[in-house]
């Protein structure tokens, strides 16, 4: 999935970035509200992890102005202030999930995987497809019941080719949804990722290139 990750704390933020790269996300950072807007309003974020207590813009006010403008990104809001009236407050603005600091990382990276899916159409818990079995929750792999180890992009890219079931996905959609925004768009880098996948699946191929578009599992 792709990621914003807005918070003022530097530390934390780049943390909880850091975090949820480990989990194969593409994740930006920015450290003030202006940021996180001019970022949301550029980019086709799925999870927005949001911070309450933003400087330049507040949360409360990214929120609304996201929910305001049609925003498909689901938003998880991040606050030190843990009374009920605080997250009725948040989820009262238009905030998908609340969570309050301290927290533990394993908790936010399952509440941004549990609102990913509702940021998109519903997909089964398994991606199956020509042989394949893909696990977003465990993280695994395996084509005929034989376990595939694979790195972190190949799994999203293998991810975004399942979840299209059967249709094209072009190579912008996959930088996109797999790398951040300081990767170079004129990069090789979907390319050599999908030859990597297509070694590490195996014979029969089942990536097929689509000339002019980008690349299926039929």
């Amino acid at each position: 999935m792709r990621l914003l990750v807005a918070e003022d704390e530097r530390l934390l933020a780049d943390a909880i970035a850091e975090w949820l790269r480990q989990e194969t996300h593409a994740v930006d950072v920015a450290y003030d509200g202006a940021a996180a807007l001019e970022r949301a309003g550029v980019n086709d974020y799925d999870v927005i992890v949001l911070d309450r207590d933003l400087p330049l813009v507040h949360g409360d006010d990214v929120c609304a102005h996201l929910v305001a403008s049609g925003s498909q990104a689901r938003l998880l809001m991040l606050t030190a202030a843990g009374e009920v009236s605080d997250r009725v407050a948040g989820l009262s603005l238009g905030a998908d999930d609340y969570l309050t600091k301290p927290f533990a990382f394993p908790e936010l990276a399952a509440r941004v995987l549990a609102l990913g899916r509702r940021s998109r159409p519903a997909a089964p818990p398994v991606l199956r497809r020509r042989g394949i079995a893909l696990d977003p929750a465990r993280r695994e792999v395996f084509r005929e019941h034989l376990y595939v180890p694979l790195a972190k992009k190949e799994f999203a890219v293998l991810t975004e080719l399942l979840r299209a079931d059967g249709a094209a996905v072009s190579t912008e959609h996959l930088l996109e949804k797999a790398w951040d925004e300081h990767t170079d768009p004129f990069t090789g880098a979907v390319r050599l990722t999908v030859l990597k996948l297509r070694r590490k699946l195996g014979d029969p191929p089942v990536i097929e290139t689509v000339t002019g578009v980008g690349y299926r599992i039929p």
